[in-house]
């Protein structure tokens, strides 16, 4: 698996300076199923975020992120290069390619 994808702010922190930044994430999105967001970013990142909001990493401990049917799953674009988020709580949390 390509998981080059690393998880660089959410919206609410978003930087003031670029809120056209986080417009275009917005305005740009499709949505995609997990599986494919499982594909590219990271996936030991996205366990931590998901433990933080509160999450079970195993679902007969409780609710895990997989099985909420609120959470959305979306590739789009950041200045122009491909970023992956995902959507909890009208939060997107974004993930972009390391390096970049």
């Amino acid at each position: 698996m390509n998981r080059h994808y690393s998880y660089y702010n959410n919206c609410v922190n978003w930087p003031k300076g670029d809120i056209d930044g986080l417009h275009e994430i917005v305005d740009n999105s499709q949505t995609i199923t997990r599986k494919t967001f499982l594909k590219h970013v990271n996936y030991k990142e996205l366990k931590h975020i998901e433990k933080g909001l509160g999450y079970s990493l195993k679902s007969n401990h409780g609710l895990t992120m997989a099985g909420d049917w609120c959470v959305s799953y979306h590739k789009s674009t950041l200045h122009g290069k491909t970023v992956y988020f995902f959507c909890y709580s009208s939060i997107e949390y974004i993930f972009v390619k390391e390096g970049e």
